[in-house]
């Protein structure tokens, strides 16, 4: 279907000797390294993109609640052997699912959106389509189903035949994690300390259960303004409630705007890996920035998720195209 580029070299039989003739020739068949297209599917499967956004539109208005979970399910992937639909594979006798880490389980969510959005893209174009792609896809149709940014999605990622949840544990972030590892977590993936402020924006919706934020809102640091806990502790007690639902952001839970940030210059950051963006370190200035300018920020969030589906894909004859998501053909 086209997916091996093969690169062409051509030799001068007269100025090499018989053994290094054959290998040029080797080399000549041998595929180039295979690239990521916005227009990857345009002749194999020219309605799948309308196909995912109609899917994911219809998620989203169910529950706005989705978009913030299908942006999370996206980085969650790419951040754990790359964005390969790896987060997406079930326990299974040959594989331990992603899921159960610690930074996934029962928090990570849209499971079914993404096999719902597979299932119709199945039913036009079997086979073609990634779940890697779809995912992508998905979150950036997402975030405008919300009122965020918009960006092109680069397609041509295959699925992973294989899951990591040891990886998952150390390459993703934690709740409880200082300024200086996030920065660390991210840098190992590429992405600089501006594109983890941007894409730590997305905060801005979607909603954290009282076990990732009781500590900060009982600990009665400085770094936290002190009715903003008061709100919080209402539905978070002391001893009870763990899985009880709080928003990102108070003002505008449901839409995606900056401002996140101007929580976070309020000391109103529900979690501690949101506050330590602003506590005096290396990055108040981008969130003081994002904060007055919402064009700045979308710009910026949209150039983080074009970098971030970027990350280790695999491609050309590497990996699968699964059948489900959740299962290796």
């Amino acid at each position: 279907m086209g997916h091996v580029a093969v690169c062409s070299r051509s030799t001068s039989r007269s100025s090499y000797a018989g053994i290094m003739v054959t290998m040029m020739l080797l080399l000549a068949y041998m595929p180039c390294e295979a690239h990521l297209s916005s227009t990857f599917y345009d002749k194999m499967c020219p309605n799948a993109l309308n196909t995912i956004r109609t899917s994911i539109r219809t998620a989203v208005s169910s529950e706005r609640r989705m978009a913030a979970s299908l942006i999370r399910l996206h980085f969650h992937d790419c951040f754990v052997q790359g964005c390969d639909a790896s987060i997406l594979l079930d326990e299974a006798a040959s594989t331990t699912s992603e899921r159960n880490a610690l930074q996934n389980l029962n928090s990570a969510r849209g499971f079914n959106v993404i096999e719902a959005a597979k299932s119709q893209v199945e039913s036009i174009c079997p086979g073609v389509v990634s779940c890697a792609d779809i995912l992508a896809v998905a979150a950036r149709d997402a975030s405008v189903a919300v009122g965020g940014p918009t960006w092109t999605v680069k397609l041509g990622r295959r699925d992973s035949t294989s899951a990591s949840l040891s990886q998952a544990e150390t390459d993703l972030p934690r709740f409880t994690d200082g300024l200086e590892k996030i920065i660390s977590l991210f840098d190992n993936k590429g992405l600089s300390a501006r594109d983890m402020v941007a894409l730590s924006g997305s905060h801005t919706i979607g909603q954290a259960q009282c076990v990732t934020f009781r500590d900060r809102i009982y600990n009665n640091a400085s770094d936290i303004d002190a009715g903003f806990a008061s709100t919080r502790k209402r539905r978070c007690p002391t001893n009870d409630g763990n899985g009880n639902l709080a928003p990102l952001d108070l003002v505008t839970p449901n839409s995606f705007d900056n401002n996140y940030f101007k929580n976070l210059i309020q000391r109103k950051g529900l979690l501690e890996s949101d506050q330590v963006l602003f506590s005096g370190g290396s990055t108040d200035s981008i969130v003081s920035e994002y904060s007055k300018s919402p064009a700045t920020f979308n710009s910026d969030f949209a150039s983080a998720m074009v970098k971030m589906g970027d990350i280790d894909p695999l491609t050309g004859s590497s990996g699968v195209i699964r059948k489900l998501c959740s299962s290796i053909n």
